[in-house]
């Protein structure tokens, strides 16, 4: 059976996650009922990998999926078939690759990289209601930057990780945090770049709700560098919600659509 990678975007908001659910709506889901409707070789209960299970709420632009289908397919049909069984989920496929037999979308990846969109303004956000986080206080971008410095490197991030985070252990490398800042009607939006090999289950979402506070002036930045230590979860600042946070990409030995995208191709090799 032919395997094949796919890049999926999709607006979180009307899921319960990615994950597939008995009684919820999920990306998983949704991708794995057209694929039965296009290949019915797809068999019912057959399921589709990928390299981040997001939570409820939270969007991507660059996830990566990978399912076995019974037969071959030009990749290009494939993916305008399977936009066509997709719709109208808020779901798609934006490109798809054959890959190599031992090509896993999660255990294959070698690093993830998230976005957090944070909106500081009073008045209310119309046009992005749902696809950012909303408070009504200026944030110091200096500030949370000094706060954030002391997060890259090696660390255990207990205080950073869900009490439910099924992760063996809390030890991550966090590779960058980035802050820019994007000028908007009366107000500002935050960008939040952060790349990882791997995050724990609610780190990005604990990090930038930390940073929140330092840029609101609740916390001095010193104080990052303290809850980081105490490895304890009630050191943490607030969570953010999940609305304003995005996976964007994730990177490979190789590009699985390196034909489209004019990268390096994929090399086969054993998921570690």
């Amino acid at each position: 059976m032919p395997r094949y990678a796919f890049k999926v975007e999709y607006d979180g908001g009307p899921f319960a996650g990615w994950q597939a659910q008995a009684s919820q709506p999920s990306v998983q889901g949704t991708i794995e009922a057209a694929l039965a409707r296009l290949d019915p070789g797809f068999a019912a209960g057959a399921r589709i990998a990928a390299a981040g299970r997001t939570d409820a709420g939270v969007h991507a632009t660059g996830q990566v999926a990978h399912a076995d289908l019974a037969r071959p397919w030009d990749p290009f049909r494939l993916t305008e078939a399977l936009n066509w069984h997709l719709g109208p989920a808020p779901v798609a496929i934006l490109a798809a690759a054959e890959v190599p037999g031992d090509f896993h979308a999660r255990f294959s990846a070698r690093g993830r990289r998230y976005l957090f969109r944070l909106l500081a303004r009073r008045a209310p956000s119309v046009l992005e209601r749902g696809l950012v986080w909303q408070v009504r206080h200026p944030l110091d971008a200096g500030a949370m930057r000094e706060g954030a410095a002391h997060l890259v490197g090696r660390h255990d991030f207990t205080t950073f990780r869900s009490t439910m985070c099924q992760a063996r252990s809390p030890l991550k490398t966090l590779d960058r945090i980035e802050i820019t800042e994007h000028p908007v009607p009366h107000g500002t939006e935050y960008r939040f770049h952060l790349a990882a090999p791997s995050f724990l289950h609610n780190q990005v979402r604990s990090i930038v709700g930390t940073l929140e506070r330092v840029g609101a002036g609740a916390w001095p930045p010193g104080r990052v560098a303290d809850a980081l230590a105490a490895r304890d979860r009630a050191a943490c600042g607030p969570v953010c919600p999940p609305q304003g946070l995005y996976l964007v990409g994730v990177d490979y030995p190789g590009d699985p659509f390196a034909a489209i995208s004019g990268g390096a191709p994929i090399r086969a090799g054993s998921p570690s």
